[in-house]
């Protein structure tokens, strides 16, 4: 059972590939179902330590080890931790999906993170002003753009919420391989 940050990066490797925080339909382990922390509340409040843990870990795994874990979502919409090289050669090749395939929401999401890379709700703000959708489909269509892998959540410990970027602006030489 996982109780430190290297034991949650070696079960990555290990696995190949995880859910964060499990899903009843995920055929993936999950960091969550093999943490050996409590899930007890503190007294003053705020999350559990093992809440804390897993959510610590979703993204400092792949800021310390960009190079050996990717973070992204799978078809399913689950939250994954992959070994990097599984995510090049089987995960890659066998989801990505042309942003050009997807509905035209999808694809104005990804033209505004193409032309101006954002953290989630600047961005979403802009997208609802110009195409009057609402919360909820734009969280959808930047959904669609993860599973499919056009965008990517950067890995950069500087940035403290989730920031957009084009798959092709980190992942160059793959996205170039499979056009």
């Amino acid at each position: 059972m996982l109780t430190t940050f290297d034991d949650a990066y070696r079960f990555v490797l290990d696995q190949k590939i995880c859910t964060v925080f499990g899903s009843k339909n995920s055929p993936h382990p999950s960091l969550w179902d093999n943490t050996d922390l409590s899930e007890q509340k503190p007294k003053a409040g705020g999350w559990s330590p093992k809440v804390m843990a897993v959510w610590d870990w979703k993204t400092r795994i792949p800021q310390t080890y960009p190079e050996a874990i990717f973070y992204g979502k799978v078809p399913g919409g689950d939250a994954v931790l992959m070994e990097m090289q599984h995510f090049r050669s089987v995960h890659y090749p066998c989801t990505f999906q042309p942003v050009i395939q997807l509905d035209s929401l999808a694809q104005d999401v990804y033209q505004a993170i193409r032309l101006e890379p954002a953290y989630t709700g600047p961005l979403r703000k802009r997208v609802i002003q110009r195409t009057a959708c609402t919360k909820s489909q734009f969280d959808t269509a930047l959904k669609k753009l993860q599973v499919s892998l056009n965008i990517v959540r950067s890995n950069d410990p500087k940035l403290k919420n989730d920031f957009w970027l084009p798959m092709r602006e980190v992942h160059l030489d793959l996205v170039q391989l499979h056009e």
